[in-house]
């Protein structure tokens, strides 16, 4: 029996004709089965032979969304029978996020805006703020500030420290030198830490669980800044998920349609995958790939070749919780500032080094500091204790705040050995070296 379809391209070749014939088995053709496609471009005729699956499966249940296309790539073998594709399941994209299950949710008091599209609302303004203003506050009393140096022996034992731990550096520089100045450039850091707690929510969407749901049936949600959270230790990062009570219901999972399952997305639901051994040509090293037997595709191993794996939206279950998720984030911000020390010394190397602690103050606000000896400290500070209330007042809540002055030490030695002049910083209170012009900087010898 011979069929024919007249088909019109619009764009390449709208004289295209089709022909599908297809041989039946008889008596005296050896009892053979198969499928004949011809295709006729213009003048020219080309055939491919394909072998039968016998009787077709049955057609795809109505009103699902037919299986995707194989993704581009080698061109997968005939075995593929397209029409056992599981079409009543759906191909859905798993990281879409699932939206909020009732719109009446979305206004919730202390909730308005998550309605699951967007990040509106999402961002909780804290209570009204509290307590003084910190230009409000007592100003610290005078006290006199201490600045120490080092001395000869501290210098030389830091540079000798130095050339030790270097593998190619020889000590006697720093065992014969004689120091002929001390230049003291010293200079401070300022810190300013504040320590907050801001609070977040959206909705979430998990594989529905054993239990007792929480549901808005228990009652109404309470305020987010009513949900109680145990607060870390202070000045140190912290983050906490807590659920939102009274907000949690169960709805049919989004991703599957409920049915638990959906097409498998390793092989969209054609049951086989491409060979990775051989990269889907079906040759390895100009022989047949023993792995897929040359074919180019073996058996998909995500689905097991079922076509459908299980939905990981809701675990197979067909079914989600979805509820209302609080995030309580807790950040020690700081600012920092290290004054001009007028030298070449690099001022990124004291992020290496601690300092001597010359002043601590720590409360909830605390005030700016005006009676400094260096007038750049005081400035900075009612900057940043002005900057910080201002920015971190309005979007989160202050926990306390902590305001700091280290002496930062930094001298510069000049020494001279066997009638050569050079110098090193030493900074910090570990005592760490800084130089560029070693004398002594290879005691290896070459063979």
């Amino acid at each position: 029996m011979i069929s024919t379809v007249q088909a019109f391209n619009r764009c390449k070749h709208p004289r295209t004709v089709a022909t599908v014939i297809t041989h039946e088995p008889e008596e005296d053709r050896g009892r053979r089965r198969g499928l004949r496609y011809w295709r006729h471009l213009g003048s020219g005729e080309r055939t491919m032979e394909m072998p039968d699956y016998g009787q077709a499966a049955p057609l795809l249940h109505s009103g699902y969304p037919m299986n995707p296309a194989m993704p581009p790539g080698p061109p997968y073998p005939v075995a593929m029978n397209p029409a056992v594709a599981p079409g009543y399941y759906p191909s859905v994209n798993t990281h879409a996020p699932q939206m909020a299950p009732y719109p009446q949710f979305s206004g919730v008091p202390g909730y308005e805006g998550l309605d699951g599209t967007d990040n509106g609302g999402k961002y909780l303004p804290p209570p009204p703020a509290f307590g003084a203003e910190p230009g409000h506050l007592p100003v610290p009393t005078s006290k006199d500030w201490l600045i120490p140096s080092i001395n000869n022996e501290t210098a030389k034992h830091a540079l000798l420290d130095y050339a030790n731990s270097k593998c190619c550096y020889g000590s006697s520089p720093a065992e014969e030198m004689e120091i002929t100045q001390l230049r003291p450039y010293n200079t401070y850091r300022y810190r300013l830490e504040t320590f907050t707690e801001s609070r977040s929510c959206e909705w979430v969407t998990k594989p529905l669980t054993e239990g007792v749901l929480d549901s808005p049936e228990k009652g109404p949600a309470p305020q987010p800044w009513e949900i109680h959270v145990k607060t870390p230790s202070l000045f140190h990062d912290e983050t906490q998920k807590v659920p939102v009570p009274h907000t949690t219901s169960k709805k049919s999972c989004q991703e599957c349609n409920g049915k638990g399952k959906i097409i498998c997305q390793k092989c969209n639901g054609n049951s086989r995958e491409r060979c990775e051994h051989c990269s889907g040509s079906g040759k390895r090293l100009e022989e047949e790939c023993e792995h897929c037997d040359g074919t180019g595709n073996i058996g998909c191993k995500t689905c097991n070749q079922t076509n459908v794996q299980t939905c990981p939206g809701c675990s197979g279950k067909g079914q989600v919780m979805t509820y209302i998720e609080m995030t309580v984030t807790w950040k020690n911000n700081v600012f920092e500032f290290i004054p001009d020390h007028h030298s070449e010394f690099p001022t990124d190397l004291f992020k290496k080094v601690t300092g001597e602690k010359m002043y601590s103050d720590e409360q909830l606000l605390v005030p700016p500091i005006i009676n400094f000896p260096e007038p750049s400290i005081n400035q900075t500070s009612q900057t940043a204790v002005q900057q910080h209330y201002s920015q971190f007042m309005s979007s989160s809540r202050i926990l306390m705040q902590r305001q700091t002055i280290e002496l930062l030490p930094l001298t510069k030695v000049e020494y001279s050995w066997k009638g050569k002049n050079c110098n090193y910083f030493v900074y910090g209170r570990e005592n760490k070296v800084e130089t560029k012009d070693y004398p002594s900087t290879c005691c290896c010898v070459i063979l």
